[in-house]
């Protein structure tokens, strides 16, 4: 099965799991790293997500898991809140406008490759982050890595 088949699978039997529960499925994916599969979950809730939001996701969905068994090596399921999650969609662009973002590109932009700011959207397959008070545009074609920032 393609990582991309696991991930559409997976994201069926989450949206059961959190069907009535307030929680929010905000990515899955299913990558290698070092040799070893992980398959990530990531999830939100308004009210915050707890640790037993995120043990009743991984328990649930792992039990889903094994009785369906459809990926056949082994892998780490883990189960997170969306906190530090990497933007790879562009709704997730719009989704999270306002909150702080780290954004590395494969060439400098403005004399950087690496911009952390406050995301103000998305227009036209560019990036627009608010950096100290200007305004800095990013093209999408030039963005390897995006992230949310965990505010404290």
């Amino acid at each position: 099965m393609r990582p991309k088949d696991v991930e559409d699978l997976v994201c069926a039997m989450l949206n059961e799991i959190a069907e009535g529960k307030d929680i929010e499925i905000v990515d899955v994916m299913f990558d290698k790293e070092g040799g070893q599969w992980f398959l990530r979950v990531y999830i939100h809730r308004p009210t915050g997500v707890t640790m037993d939001d995120c043990t009743f996701v991984n328990e649930t969905l792992g039990e889903k898991l094994d009785a369906l068994d459809p990926i056949p090596h082994s892998y780490v399921l883990e189960v997170s809140s969306s906190g530090e999650k990497p933007l790879r969609k562009e709704s997730d662009y719009v989704r999270f406008r306002g909150r702080r973002v780290l954004i590395n590109t494969y060439v400098p932009v403005n004399g950087m490759k690496s911009l952390e700011g406050k995301l103000l959207g998305l227009e036209d397959d560019t990036i627009k982050l608010e950096i100290q008070g200007k305004l800095v545009d990013i093209p999408m074609s030039k963005v390897s890595h995006a992230r949310l920032v965990m505010e404290i």
